[in-house]
């Protein structure tokens, strides 16, 4: 099995300290997953111009070719200006239409303000849905005042995310289960 994160900020430390949690996590409650966090921050990724995603080069070529060798996405994302950065965005249109076809994805954002909560919903979601992704319905939302001195100081969170990480797992580990009963039944 191979998870990918993406820390989906290029400024900042809230998303980047939320999605070090969840690398923690997964290194120590599954650490026979391949499992890898991309920090967006630190590539110089490519604008998207409508080339396959195969003719870029450099970081714009690793990032998305783990992506597309990947079984499940944990995308980690901050809201700005009541919407997705573009750094965020910009990785969904390297990736073909259909690229997250089969692939289990799961979200955390980070937010300055409550009144972005639905912003993930309204943005990210569909253009999941459009991409193929199996979304869990569960979305991690965490707030400036949830973390402190680049730590996470709500113990609701930590027991969201843990629970994230365990869902994603699960889910993917369910789903490559159900494909194989699929498979076998054909045959």
């Amino acid at each position: 099995m191979k998870i990918v994160a993406l820390a989906g900020s290029v400024v900042g430390k809230k998303t980047l300290t939320v999605m070090n949690y969840v690398a923690q996590k997964m290194a120590t409650d599954f650490s026979e997953i391949d499992f890898e966090l991309i920090e967006l921050a630190k590539k110089d990724i490519q604008f998207s111009d409508g080339r396959n995603y195969l003719e870029y080069s450099g970081d714009t070529l690793e990032v998305t070719t783990k992506i597309m060798a990947a079984d499940a996405l944990i995308i980690g994302s901050p809201i700005f200006q009541a919407a997705i950065p573009g750094s965020v965005k910009n990785i969904f249109d390297l990736l073909p239409e259909k690229a997250l076809r089969d692939k289990v994805v799961s979200l955390v954002i980070t937010a300055g303000s409550p009144k972005h909560y639905l912003v993930a919903e309204m943005q990210l979601k569909p253009i999941l849905a459009y991409m193929k992704a199996q979304v869990l319905p569960e979305i991690v939302f965490v707030e400036g005042q949830d973390l402190y001195r680049n730590e996470i100081i709500n113990h609701d969170i930590i027991f969201r995310l843990d629970k994230l990480v365990e869902d994603t797992v699960l889910m993917v580990e369910t789903f490559k289960s159900l494909r194989q009963k699929q498979e076998d039944a054909l045959f």
